[in-house]
Formats: C-alpha cells, sequence, structure tokens
C-alpha cells in the first residue's frame, strides 16, 4: 500500500514542487492551499504523470479548524498520513515603517501558526500510531534576518522555536513522530511576484538562486533518513555562520546592501498582485521569473550529522563575508 504525504501551500512554489517529488516515488498525495483552481489543476497533472492517488483540499493554514478538517479528509479518502510537509508562506517587502498592523498579523497566521497548525493536526493523526514524520520548511532567515521582509523572518524563527520545543517533548514522552526542519536559501518561487510589495520596485531573490526542484528533494530527504535538520545550500551556511561570528557587522551590511539585494531595477506595476489576504488567480507553478539565473542542482546539502564539517567548512569562507561588511559602500 502507498505511503500518504500532506503538503501545504502545495498550489505553487516549493509546495507544488514537493508535491511532485513525493509522487514521482509512488506516495499519495493531499495538497492543500487556498486556490481550489489552481490546486485541482496540480493534483491532476499528478495522477496523470504519475499514477498515485493525488487529493486537492482548498485549505486556508491561518484557520486552524481549516486544517484540522483536511487532515479528517485525507484520513477518510487516503488513509493515515505518513509524512505531513508544512510549506506555506506569505511575505511582504516593505520596511517596518510601511507596514500595517494587519499585514504582520496576516503574515505571521500563514507561515508561523500555519506551520504550528500543520504540525498539531498530523500529531492528531500520527500520535495513536505512534509513527509518522513531520517537516517543517524554515529558512536560512530562521537565523539571520533581513530588511524588508520582517514579519516573514520573524515568522520563521518562531518556527524554529515552536519545533525544537515540540521536539523535546516528543522525545520526553516516547512518541516515535520524527519532526525535521529544512532550512532553505533563495529560491525562485512565484513569491516575488504576487507577495505583497510596497517598494515600488519588483523583488528579487538574493543569490545564488536554486530552483524549487532543489528544496523539494531536500525535503523529501529529511523526511526520509530521520534527520534532525538539514541546511540547503552554502549560502544558507554561511548566513548562519556570519551571524553568529559578527552579528553587528552583518547589520551594517545588510543596512547598506540589503534593500538593493532584494529590489530589482524594474518598476511594480501598479495592478501587481498581492495574496497575503486574498489568493491570487492563475497557474503559476512552482517556478518564478528567474529560471536563467537559477541553479537546478546542490552539491551543498549539510544535516546535524555533518554539523562539525559544515562549521569547519564555512569558517574558510566566513572572513571573507564579514570583510565585504567592513568595505565602506561606494557612492555615485
Amino acid at each position: 500500500m502507498a505511503k500518504v504525504v500532506v503538503i501545504t501551500g502545495a498550489g505553487a512554489g516549493v509546495g507544488r514542487a514537493t508535491a511532485e517529488a513525493f509522487a514521482r516515488l509512488g506516495y499519495d498525495v493531499a495538497l492543500l492551499s487556498r486556490n481550489a483552481e489552481r490546486l485541482q489543476a496540480a493534483a491532476e497533472a499528478i495522477r496523470k504523470r504519475h499514477g498515485v492517488r493525488a487529493l486537492a483540499i482548498p485549505t486556508d493554514v491561518a484557520h486552524s479548524r481549516a486544517v484540522e478538517a483536511a487532515a479528517s479528509q485525507v484520513e477518510a479518502a487516503l488513509g493515515s498520513p505518513d509524512i505531513w510537509v508544512n510549506a506555506a508562506m506569505a511575505t511582504v517587502f516593505a520596511p517596518v515603517s510601511l507596514l500595517e498592523a494587519e499585514e504582520i498579523e496576516r503574515a505571521t497566521r500563514v507561515t508561523y501558526l500555519g506551520q504550528v497548525h500543520g504540525t498539531m493536526a498530523a500529531l492528531k493523526h500520527m500520535r495513536p500510531r505512534n509513527r509518522g514524520v513531520i517537516v517543517n520548511v524554515g529558512s536560512a532567515l530562521c537565523y539571520r534576518s533581513v530588511p524588508l521582509q520582517s514579519a516573514y523572518c520573524g515568522a520563521k524563527a518562531a518556527v524554529r522555536g515552536f519545533t525544537d520545543s515540540l521536539r523535546s517533548e516528543l522525545i520526553h514522552d516516547g512518541v516515535r513522530v520524527h519532526l525535521t526542519m529544512v532550512h532553505l536559501p533563495a529560491v525562485n518561487t512565484p513569491q516575488f511576484d504576487w507577495a505583497v510589495n510596497k517598494m515600488g520596485l519588483r523583488a528579487r531573490p538574493v543569490a545564488p538562486i536554486f530552483q524549487p526542484e532543489v528544496a523539494a528533494r531536500a525535503i523529501v530527504f529529511a523526511a526520509t533518513h530521520r534527520r534532525r535538520q538539514v541546511y540547503v545550500g552554502w549560502s544558507t551556511v554561511k548566513a548562519i555562520l556570519a551571524d553568529h561570528i559578527a552579528p553587528s557587522l552583518i547589520d551594517r551590511y545588510l543596512a547598506r546592501a540589503g534593500y538593493d539585494g532584494q529590489l530589482t531595477d524594474e518598476t511594480l506595476p501598479a495592478d501587481a498582485p498581492g495574496n497575503l489576504f486574498d489568493s491570487v488567480p492563475g497557474d503559476y507553478g512552482s517556478h518564478g521569473r528567474f529560471n536563467a539565473t537559477s541553479r537546478s542542482t546542490n552539491q551543498a546539502l549539510f544535516t546535524d550529522r555533518h554539523r562539525a564539517v559544515c562549521w569547519a567548512l564555512a569558517a574558510v569562507t566566513a572572513s571573507a563575508v564579514i570583510g565585504r561588511a567592513l568595505i565602506p559602500r561606494r557612492r555615485g
């Protein structure tokens, strides 16, 4: 009998790529996100390409009861979930001075509470069977926040705190549900085209950029190899290490470079979509608009089992990161 995986944020981006990756391995897939039309199209494509069962369940993960209902629907239609992946997220590109409280709250409810709701719903079905894996999707920004994304960085840091706390509780209770986190680098997803943006210029990920399939492979790896956490991309490791070694210098570096690094020179269209409160229509798929500059392979997949090597290698290049923070910025 095929195993069952549930993926939130599965209508586009990393979530959709992850659904494809698990289906390719023969998993039955339950796809959760807000946009019913896009979700159904993704499920139909997965069934046709991979011959597995794919269940589309329109769900706003910001609401705990909706997530619980989705988990019960998965149980009834596909069986008990073996793996649950929390990949839904929302962000706003703006300094705190331009944000509304409602925008911060909504981004937090989706990016942080969405993972909490998914985790709790998964545990209700996994604990009685004393088995299963929950994957929470983190980021380099769990450790090193950047300007213009305070709501997202705060939410991702909260996910890390929640996950670490829960992991100890599961160990204390002798529950054999495995909890893991996958920390991602910049990924070429539609978020840079549909996230609320108050900067007047189109947003972009900070290079190096990876294709969503790289993130998906890391999530599958973490779910099937019982790692405590996985760091994807050398850039993720460098960001974490640099913040540990010289956080004040990185603060100053990001104050100078963090704005330009996340914005293009292209003017944001007046009718640019924003998916924070309402789903954006259309089939966006997994990829964003940065295919030409994104990497489809990843030579740096670091796990907790390779932590010593990870830190040793990172120390070699940390001085370069810190050195850049000390170099005065040229002004035109």
